[in-house]
């Protein structure tokens, strides 16, 4: 069994996916006063064709809505699972 994790790197302005340690996917980001610009999602060729975006973007919106956040959804990827889920207590900005 494979260990998914995703974590908030704020250093290098993203979320990142990891499988076993590797970076698997990330999603640019900027942080605002009580907002955050998703801007690119990529998951990295080696791992591409498993879900990981899909993955990825859950936990990434799912954080952001719990640190209260408005969502801006620059990223097309990111915007098309907003618009597609019912995110309880999602705040959304689309631009």
């Amino acid at each position: 069994m494979t260990d998914h994790t995703v974590t908030r790197n704020d250093s290098a302005r993203r979320y990142e996916l990891k499988v076993d340690g590797a970076l698997a996917a990330f999603s640019e980001i900027i942080v605002g006063e009580g907002s955050v610009v998703f801007n690119h999602t990529e998951t990295l060729p080696a791992f591409s064709g498993q879900g990981l975006g899909l993955e990825l973007t859950a936990a990434a919106v799912a954080d952001a809505v719990q640190r209260g956040e408005t969502i801006i959804p620059i990223c097309p990827f990111v915007r098309r699972y907003l618009e597609r889920n019912d995110i309880p207590g999602a705040k959304v900005h689309f631009p």
